[in-house]
């Protein structure tokens, strides 16, 4: 492996992974933690994040920002075209229109959980709960990685196309993520979990 292909492979480090999370946090749920202003699109001021954040005693460069966007391996934050300003792809408890407009989606889309949470979601459905949408995935493994984040994964698949044909829109957030309002039970189909989490392409337990 040369050293180009090890520095584009490499872990992100402690520092970015803190500035991400940092990110995240303010540009999703509390700029008001540091007195930022999003507009009603979710956008921020990218000199004016840092500054910000300097007086909150959190200090970074821009350079240190544009490195964390570019090597973010979820795409969490979207830069304007002019990189003056910054917001978070999708994931928002605040209030803000992100912009979107209702797309098609692919028939079948996936939702990534954990194995406790399966019992309320078949009775439930899926509710955005924090968020102000429902997160789902265009591809199982996708899926898959977000429910190892919450324990033991599963993933439960959506009849999108069914969902569509009964009125209820989609919209493609920024970084491929798809956002519905909610998931009533009806829509969703079949369960897939293995033990001791082993990745998708395993065969289902019985």
């Amino acid at each position: 492996m040369t050293e180009e292909n090890e520095d584009r492979t490499a872990e992100p480090s402690r520092g970015d992974v803190r500035l991400s999370r940092f990110l995240s946090f303010v540009l999703r749920h509390g700029p008001d933690s540091i007195g930022l202003t999003l507009d009603k699109n979710g956008w921020a001021d990218v000199g004016e994040l840092i500054r910000k954040a300097k007086s909150a005693k959190r200090v970074f460069r821009r350079e240190d920002l544009l490195r964390v966007v570019e090597g973010n391996d979820k795409s969490r934050f979207t830069l304007s075209p002019d990189g003056r300003r910054i917001r978070a792809a999708q994931g928002h408890s605040v209030a803000v229109d992100l912009g979107l407009v209702a797309s098609e989606p692919p028939p079948v889309l996936y939702h990534g959980t954990a194995t406790r949470a399966l019992a309320a979601i078949m009775e439930q459905g899926l509710k955005p709960r924090s968020r102000r949408q429902v997160h789902l995935s265009a591809d199982e493994e996708t899926a898959w990685t977000v429910g190892a984040r919450y324990g033991t994964p599963c993933v439960i698949e959506i009849d999108a196309a069914a969902m569509r044909a009964a009125g209820r829109e989609f919209f493609r957030a920024d970084n491929g993520v798809w956002l519905t309002d909610e998931v009533p039970p009806d829509f969703l189909r079949t369960i897939r979990y293995v033990r001791d989490a082993e990745p998708p392409g395993t065969p289902p337990n019985p």
